[in-house]
C-alpha cells in the first residue's frame, strides 16, 4: 500500500514542503533514497524501536521510502515522525485518512518520546501558504508554531498522541496563542536602564543619536570607564518589535535552534556580544549546511564587538560587505542561501595596549609608536563605516558617588520613537529604507542640504580631518538624525558641529 506523508526541509530562512512516500510491498528490504543524509537514514532504528515500545509491529516486508523532490538534500533527525507515520498507514495500523491534511515533524526517541526541532516558524508560514490545514508537531515547538494563525497545530509528547489524533481520538488539545496579546504585553520587558548609568551624560547623548537613527558607533576610553555597561542598555532605548520585526528575527533564532522550549515570539530586539576568539564563519554564518551567523542573529537588534582590536582581523574584514548592504549570502557549490543582517554595530576598544592613552589621571606605558600600530588594527574602509566614534572617560568619584539620578531609558526611548516616526514618513516611498543610517548618496542629497555657513564648516572638517567620500557620507547621515531628534527640518550649523566632533579617531591627536 502507497501512503504519502508531509514534512519540511528549511534552507536559509525559507522552507520547502517535503512528500514522504512509502510504499510496504512484498519482501524484506528497507530502502530509503531521496538525497537523504546519515540522520535521516539512522532513523530506521529509532522507528523501529519506537513502534515496538508504543504497542505497534514493525512490517515484515519489504518497505520503500522516497523522499521529493529528490534533488534537494534532507538532514537531521526531524523526519522520524512523518516516516513512522507513514509506515503505520502503509501496513495498516493507522487511518491514513488525516495524513494529506498536516505536516508532521519530530525526532523520536526509542521510547517514542518527541524530541524537539529547530525552525518550526518557517515551517508553520510555509504549510500556511500551501494550504495544509495543521501540524503535528513535538510539544516542545507547539507555541512557537501557534504563531501563525489559520493554522491547526498540535503539539504531542509522543509517537501514542499522534497516532491517536490520526485515528481520530480527539486526545490532543489545539495549542492556541493570543500572538498580539502576548506580544504588546512583554515588549517594553527590559531589566537594564539607562538611569542606572551615573554621570557619561555625553555617552549617552551620542548612543541616543546611533538609536535613533540606526547608526554604527564606536566607543574608545580606557577599562572601567562604562563602555560594556552602556552598551547593554542600548536595547532598552531602541523603538519597540513591530510584529513584522518580531516574526522575521524569531525565523532566524527558529532556524539557529536558539528558541527557548514553550515560547512563541521574540518580544525584546536581540543583544549579540560574541567573543573576540570567534572565527570568521560563525560570525557571519556557514558550514557544510549554511546556519546563520552573529551578525544574522543581530537582524533588528545590536551587535556588541567588546575590545573591537582583538578580533582577528578577517574576522572584522568580512563585515564590510553586510555593513553596506544589511544581508549576507551565503555560497555552496549547488546552492545559495541569503540571511538578513540589519543590524545596529556597537564596538567598544581601549585607546593602547596598557588602556591608558589620553588618560586624564594615568599615565600610558605604551612604547613609541604602539599606540598607533594598536589603532591600526581595525582597517581605514571599516572605521570609514562606523557613524559614530566617541571618546569615553572615566566618570569622577564625586558623580559615582552622587545621588543625582540620570534620565531613564523610558525618557530617551520616546525621543528616538518619535525620531524614527518622522525617518519612517520620509522614507515612506522607499521599500527597504527606514531609518537615516540606510540612505544613499541620492537620498543625502535629497534630505540634507547645507547652507553657506554649514558647507564652510563641512569643507574645513574635511580638510583638517583628512575625511573620506564614505565618511563626509556618514557625517551627514548624522546630522540629519541630530536634526531629527530636535524636530527641525532644515540643517542648522550646530547640527552638523556635534556630527563631526562624533569623529574622534580622525582627529590627529589620535594614535600619535
Amino acid at each position: 500500500m502507497l501512503v504519502k506523508v508531509y514534512g519540511s526541509a528549511v534552507f536559509g530562512i525559507t522552507a520547502t514542503t517535503i512528500t514522504i512516500e512509502v510504499d510496504v510491498t512484498q519482501g524484506i528490504k528497507f530502502l530509503l533514497v531521496g538525497l537523504a543524509d546519515s540522520a535521516v537514514r539512522e532513523s530506521q532504528q529509532r522507528i523501529e524501536s519506537a513502534l515496538r515500545l508504543n504497542g505497534f509491529k514493525w512490517p515484515r516486508y519489504k518497505i520503500i521510502i522516497n523522499m521529493a523532490p529528490a534533488d534537494i538534500r534532507k538532514e537531521g533527525s526531524s523526519y522520524d515522525l512523518p516516516m513512522a507515520a507513514a509506515i503505520l498507514a502503509a501496513s495498516g495500523q493507522i487511518s491514513p485518512e488525516k495524513l494529506e491534511k498536516f505536516i508532521l515533524m519530530g525526532e523520536l526517541s526509542l521510547d517514542g518520546t518527541l524530541q524537539p526541532i529547530n525552525g518550526v516558524l518557517p515551517i508553520a508560514i510555509k504549510a500556511r501558504q500551501e494550504g495544509f490545514e495543521g501540524l503535528i508537531l513535538p510539544q516542545q515547538n507547539a507555541r512557537e508554531a501557534a504563531v501563525v494563525d489559520k493554522l491547526k497545530v498540535y503539539g504531542a509528547e509522543n509517537l501514542r498522541e499522534v497516532t491517536s489524533l490520526l485515528n481520530g481520538e480527539n486526545t490532543l488539545q489545539k495549542t492556541i496563542v493570543d500572538t498580539r496579546s502576548e506580544f504588546y504585553a512583554q515588549i517594553n520587558n527590559n531589566p537594564l536602564d539607562f538611569s542606572d548609568v551615573k554621570g557619561q551624560e555625553n555617552v549617552k547623548r551620542a548612543l541616543e543619536i546611533a538609536a535613533a537613527g540606526s547608526h554604527n558607533i564606536l566607543m574608545i576610553g580606557p577599562p572601567g570607564s562604562g563602555k560594556t555597561m552602556l552598551a547593554k542598555r542600548i536595547p532598552s532605548i531602541l523603538p519597540p518589535f513591530t510584529l513584522k520585526e518580531a516574526l522575521e528575527t524569531t525565523k532566524i533564532h527558529s532556524v539557529a535552534g536558539k528558541i527557548g522550549k514553550n515560547t512563541s515570539l521574540m518580544t525584546c530586539r536581540p543583544f549579540r556580544s560574541p567573543h573576540h576568539t570567534i572565527s570568521d564563519v560563525a560570525l557571519v554564518g556557514g558550514g557544510k549546511y549554511p546556519q546563520p551567523g552573529e551578525i544574522s542573529l543581530a537582524h533588528n537588534g545590536v551587535l556588541f564587538l567588546d575590545e573591537l582590536p582583538e578580533f582577528k582581523r578577517s574576522v572584522l574584514e568580512v563585515m564590510r560587505q553586510p555593513l553596506e548592504d544589511r544581508i549576507i549570502t551565503i555560497s555552496r557549490a549547488r546552492f545559495t542561501v541569503e540571511y538578513p543582517s540589519n543590524f545596529m554595530l556597537v564596538a567598544s576598544m581601549n585607546p593602547c595596549p596598557c588602556g591608558y592613552y589620553n588618560h586624564p589621571s594615568k599615565e600610558c606605558v605604551c612604547a613609541p609608536g604602539v599606540v598607533q600600530k594598536y589603532l591600526t588594527k581595525i582597517s581605514g574602509p571599516l572605521l570609514d563605516r562606523i557613524d559614530i566614534h566617541l571618546e569615553v572617560v572615566p566618570v569622577p568619584f564625586k558623580k559615582l558617588a552622587g545621588t543625582e539620578t540620570s534620565e531613564t531609558s523610558e525618557t530617551i526611548r520616546n525621543r528616538v520613537i518619535r525620531s524614527r516616526k518622522i525617518q519612517e514618513e520620509r522614507f515612506a516611498p522607499y521599500p527597504g529604507i527606514y531609518s537615516n543610517a540606510q540612505m544613499s548618496s541620492k537620498l543625502i542629497r535629497k534630505y540634507v542640504q547645507l547652507d553657506e555657513t554649514c558647507n564652510e564648516l563641512i569643507k574645513n572638517a574635511m580638510e583638517k580631518l583628512g575625511l573620506s567620500a564614505r565618511a563626509f557620507d556618514r557625517v551627514l547621515k548624522v546630522t540629519r538624525t541630530i536634526a531629527d531628534l530636535e524636530g527641525i527640518n532644515v540643517i542648522q550649523p550646530h547640527h552638523l558641529s556635534e556630527a563631526i566632533h562624533y569623529r574622534s579617531l580622525d582627529r590627529e591627536s589620535w594614535g600619535g
